[in-house]
């Protein structure tokens, strides 16, 4: 409660989280909100040259270079995005917890095996390494999924291997190994609980770096591919049609910015409240 009173005092993190879910009820919604099909194309959607229609009363937003609804492309759009920023994000943040966890607490080997492994995968460009694997493997949405998991798993493990090297020191620590406490009691009813204020914040943000990766890789043709609609794709398909169609590229381009700095914001307030560390510093 006290998180949330601490929320609700910050008007701009409060306008930045009313924004986020607005986007998750128009993905949940899209079948009921969408005016048409996302993959439905117009007769009439396409100027007599063979251009896309600008934005008018039929056309909220206007059509694309197909004749498609391109609000309908991007309400059910917002679903694909955030649905890899959600599972992705949410992957990376199991994996590199019990990555960092392990590394942290059991040391020796073990640490040397996976931390090295990580360095490793960390040494790599994210965004080359995630193209690579992605034209490799192929372009699907669970792909784009696994891929963004991979490149965002290392930092979040280096992020909990070096809290969890901290705590490992600490004098409830020695206690609990003092009166025989096992390793599975240590990690999940000690030293986890304190890792929890860090793994919110970095799900919290994480989430919109996932969907901004998650455009760039669409756009790069790469990512979620047609005609299933992404704002990344969308986006692509409309780059051509910049200067006489720019509403192609902008409206997507501002749907993405705009959900990555409401979640941002709410990621950085929940960083200010939780971490002791900058409490009472804003």
């Amino acid at each position: 409660m006290s998180v949330w009173r601490g929320l609700v005092r910050r008007p701009v993190a409060m306008v930045g989280l009313v924004v986020a879910f607005a986007f998750v009820v128009v993905a949940i919604a899209a079948p009921l909100i969408a005016p048409y099909s996302p993959q439905e194309q117009f007769f009439d959607g396409l100027t007599l040259e063979g251009a896309p229609l600008p934005p008018n009363e039929r056309f909220l937003l206007g059509t694309d270079l197909l004749g498609r609804d391109l609000l309908s492309r991007m309400i059910y759009g917002a679903r694909t995005s955030l649905i890899v920023g959600l599972f992705a994000n949410g992957i990376a943040l199991l994996a590199g917890t019990l990555i960092g966890l392990t590394a942290g607490f059991l040391r020796g080997f073990v640490r040397s095996i996976l931390m090295r492994a990580t360095d490793l995968m960390m040494a790599f460009p994210a965004l080359i390494l995630a193209i690579t694997i992605a034209a490799l493997v192929g372009p699907r949405l669970e792909i784009v999924i696994y891929v963004i998991a991979l490149v965002n798993t290392g930092p979040v493990a280096r992020v909990v291997y070096a809290e969890t090297t901290s705590l490992a020191e600490r004098e409830f620590i020695a206690a609990e190994r003092a009166i025989g406490a096992g390793t599975a009691r240590i990690l999940f009813r000690h030293i986890l609980p304190h890792l929890l204020p860090i793994l919110i914040v970095w799900g919290t943000l994480g989430i919109s770096t996932t969907v901004l990766f998650e455009a760039i890789l669409s756009y790069l043709g790469v990512g979620v591919r047609p005609p299933e609609p992404s704002w990344g794709n969308i986006v692509f398909d409309g780059q051509s049609y910049f200067q006489t169609a720019p509403w192609l590229v902008f409206f997507p381009g501002f749907a993405v910015a705009l959900l990555a700095l409401s979640v941002n914001l709410v990621g950085d307030a929940l960083r200010d409240l939780l971490d002791p560390t900058l409490r009472g510093r804003h």
